[in-house]
């Protein structure tokens, strides 16, 4: 995200809500109790906690310290507050995404660390737009007039490099992955050699898990944890109609241990350039013969 741009506002308010829930569970308050404490009903505090309206910088503020929230909680929080007053949703991709991405691309400009497990395609970090173009030429979500389009919003969203905030990117991919054809082999090739070149920044770490490994962690299914400066991280799980944003801190923490159980078994990063390089030269004799 550039200095120029502004984040979103929902995405900041999902950020919010979730801290303001958060902090009245451990302080064991009621919603109707700290409804009452800002003047609001049950109803209009149950929606600011989901997000789903403007929370005022005022009221966050009297509610963190109705809940005893630590004096840094209460600057962070109230701090996202203000920001959301001022947010946009500043894509001008928006129109190409289902809504229930809409948050996810949000979340992920205030990101500042993202980690993925990914068992079917390559993180959209590390997406080429040729490669993206291919994974999406078969969606079910996308209509293809707009496969163009939301591929190429894709690459826009990337921000591991060209940006004066770095995304850090930590990512575990399954071995198959890399022997998937997507798109043509040349396709394959130029997708293969840009994931050598990334790997050679220092704000991006890329694993291999071998097949080989059998049972691991991570076979339930692909996902993502973003962590953030000023807010708790999230897991975020995605379904073919939908997703979860995570937040519990067991959630989270749960998510967390498997992504550090899956680096440790995954290949070194040594190891995982020479498993790329292989598949680069497997797919150039191909072509030779």
């Amino acid at each position: 995200m550039h200095d120029d741009e502004l984040p979103d506002a929902s995405a900041l308010r999902f950020l919010v809500g979730s801290a303001l829930k958060a902090a009245r569970t451990t302080a064991r308050v009621t919603q109707q109790a700290a409804a009452k404490h800002i003047g609001f009903t049950s109803g209009k505090l149950s929606y600011m906690e989901s997000g789903e309206t403007a929370q005022g910088a005022d009221h966050v503020a009297q509610l963190m310290r109705l809940y005893k929230a630590p004096a840094e909680d209460v600057e962070w929080v109230v701090s996202l507050a203000v920001r959301a007053d001022h947010g946009v949703l500043s894509t001008r991709n928006d129109d190409v995404w289902p809504d229930w991405f809409k948050l996810y691309v949000g979340l992920e400009k205030l990101a500042k660390r993202l980690f993925e497990y990914t068992n079917s395609f390559l993180p959209g970090q590390l997406q080429t737009l040729a490669y993206a173009t291919a994974v999406l030429e078969d969606s079910l979500h996308i209509p293809a007039r707009d496969i163009a389009q939301t591929a190429r919003a894709r690459i826009d969203r990337q921000r591991i490099i060209g940006t004066d905030r770095p995304l850090q990117t930590s990512a575990v991919v399954e071995e198959s992955v890399l022997d998937r054809m997507i798109g043509s082999p040349t396709v394959m090739i130029e997708q293969l050699e840009h994931l050598l070149e990334l790997m050679s920044l220092p704000n991006v770490d890329l694993h291999i898990i071998p097949t080989a490994t059998g049972n691991h962690e991570g076979l339930p299914g692909s996902f993502i944890l973003l962590n953030f400066t000023e807010a708790r991280g999230i897991a975020y799980v995605e379904y073919h109609t939908g997703a979860l944003y995570l937040q519990e801190r067991s959630d989270v923490d749960l998510y967390t241990l498997t992504a550090e159980r899956l680096i440790g078994k995954a290949l070194s990063t040594d190891d995982t350039a020479n498993a790329i390089q292989s598949r680069i030269a497997k797919i150039k004799n191909m072509e030779r013969e």
